[in-house]
């Protein structure tokens, strides 16, 4: 692995808060008092379809690839300095819709992962195209590497082949499953080495199902740095590079696993 030990720390933002069911502009509002509160930070974290709540009207509330949630996300994410990261029903250019994760960066630039696990028992799978790719991105030196509710469940998928410093997963998680998110999420930051960044949204979505939050970051160890329990608001966490790269020397479990690939 590289060496970590001259990375700066990250600070992180998580937006753990209630959705409006299919308004995206009253979600769009309610996100910018927000994230003025999350001012400071280096990257900031939003929940899984995070203007709509998690909905399978993908033909009528898909937007287009630089639709007004792509450039609301660049004003914000130019207008703090910061990271502005959270998934968006999004119409592709082939025409497919897509649970699409969107990475605005301060200098406009904006880069998406595509979700690959979509949840069946919902029909997601029935509105959505699966993404084919993980993806990787960098924020000042740290390699993220972004994934959305479902694909926690997926370690394969989650498994680190990239040297990534941070696993981070925004969700729409209900509270009848949970205790899965409170296991699996420290499962995959012991099994990967990394931190963990995982926002999840309370309240009851336009179907009537209730979501906990415990929007939370984990450590390397799987040890909990911030649990937001069921709250409304921004929490905030310093990622620390240095700790990071000094466990990996001591414990290099990553040089003992299993190498494959996708097909």
């Amino acid at each position: 692995m590289r060496d970590l030990s001259a990375l700066p720390n990250l600070n992180v933002a998580l937006i753990q808060t209630t959705l409006v069911w299919h308004d995206r502009q009253a979600n769009l509002e309610h996100f910018e008092v927000l994230l003025e509160q999350a001012r400071g930070s280096d990257l900031i974290i939003l929940p899984e379809m995070f203007t709509t709540g998690f909905s399978m009207a993908s033909e009528t509330l898909a937007e287009a690839e630089n639709g007004p949630t792509s450039q609301w996300l660049r004003a914000q994410a130019a207008k703090l300095d910061a990271v502005i990261t959270g998934s968006v029903i999004i119409q592709a250019a082939d025409g497919s819709h897509r649970n699409r994760l969107l990475w605005a960066r301060p200098d406009g630039e904006l880069w998406h992962y595509d979700k690959r696990h979509l949840f069946r028992m919902a029909g997601e799978h029935n509105h959505y195209t699966p993404g084919e790719r993980q993806m990787q991105f960098e924020i000042k030196g740290w390699r993220v590497r972004p994934l959305i509710c479902y694909d926690l469940r997926f370690p394969a998928w989650s498994r680190d082949a990239h040297d990534t410093d941070l696993l981070l997963y925004t969700a729409n998680w209900p509270g009848a499953r949970r205790m899965h998110w409170n296991r699996l999420l420290p499962a995959r930051a012991i099994e990967n080495l990394c931190y963990v960044a995982a926002v999840n949204r309370i309240g009851t979505d336009g179907k009537g199902f209730a979501y906990s939050g415990d929007s939370q970051v984990l450590d390397y160890q799987g040890e909990t740095l911030l649990n937001a329990g069921e709250a409304d608001g921004v929490f905030k966490v310093t990622l620390d590079a240095a700790e990071l790269a000094a466990y990996r020397t001591r414990f290099p479990a990553n040089l003992d696993a299993d190498t494959f690939v996708f097909t």
